[in-house]
């Protein structure tokens, strides 16, 4: 069920006075509510409620739906750029069986494809506390077998009885590199558009200069 519109527009305004902001953006002032509402109607345009806990309220003169229309949009643009980021946990034991470390690194691959990053952890216990190469040795072999998905975002680290590392999807770097590189282009294409400017045709052909430089994390446990 969509969210109820608690926007206070026209008539649902109650209050005595508001401080009026024209549809040009520019200052009218403090006006009785009715004024201003007749100042909106004259225009074919809604009276909208725009700061609330200012005395008196600040009320804008624009076309709501339209208005709204293109927040919806941009809500929804901000929505498909942004990116969850999730990290997954996998924890290995030093003296970790072959069959047990193919399955976690079946988990990890899995992880890695689904663009999530992978919090690594190897457990020692007892005695293996004195040998934490070993545990470096599986990490960085892990590392190596996942290559081609994930890249080391944290090295190994010892944290008390355990070693940690972060692993991120290379996925998730290329798309980045990919994103900067439109920006680029489209940053230069502009530039060489604006440098023309409206009268372009009009004026004689010149050599054109160069543009400028211008939650918490899911456990999978052994």
């Amino acid at each position: 069920m969509p969210d109820r519109d608690e926007t206070r527009i026209n008539e649902r305004i109650r209050v005595p006075q508001v401080r009026l902001v024209g549809e040009d953006g520019n200052q009218i002032g403090v006006v009785d509510t009715q004024q201003a509402l007749r100042y909106a109607q004259e225009r074919d345009l809604d009276l909208v409620e725009v700061a609330a806990d200012a005395r008196p309220p600040v009320c804008r003169v624009l076309d709501y739906s339209k208005y709204k229309y293109e927040q919806e949009q941009k809500a929804k643009a901000a929505r498909r750029h942004q990116k969850q980021v999730n990290v997954r946990e996998i924890k290995l034991r030093p003296k970790i069986a072959t069959n047990d470390y193919e399955t976690k690194k079946n988990h990890v691959v899995r992880f890695l494809k689904g663009d999530d990053r992978v919090k690594v952890t190897i457990m020692f216990r007892g005695r293996e506390q004195t040998h934490p190469e070993r545990g470096e040795r599986l990490l960085m072999r892990l590392a190596e077998d996942v290559a081609e998905l994930g890249t080391i975002e944290q090295s190994p680290q010892q944290d008390g009885r355990n070693m940690t590392m972060l692993l991120a999807p290379v996925k998730r770097r290329a798309d980045e590199d990919a994103d900067g590189e439109a920006d680029a282009t489209g940053t230069e294409a502009t530039a060489e558009t604006d440098a023309a400017g409206p009268d372009a045709a009009a004026a004689p052909a010149a050599d054109p200069e160069p543009a400028a430089d211008s939650q918490p994390a899911a456990a999978a446990e052994g």
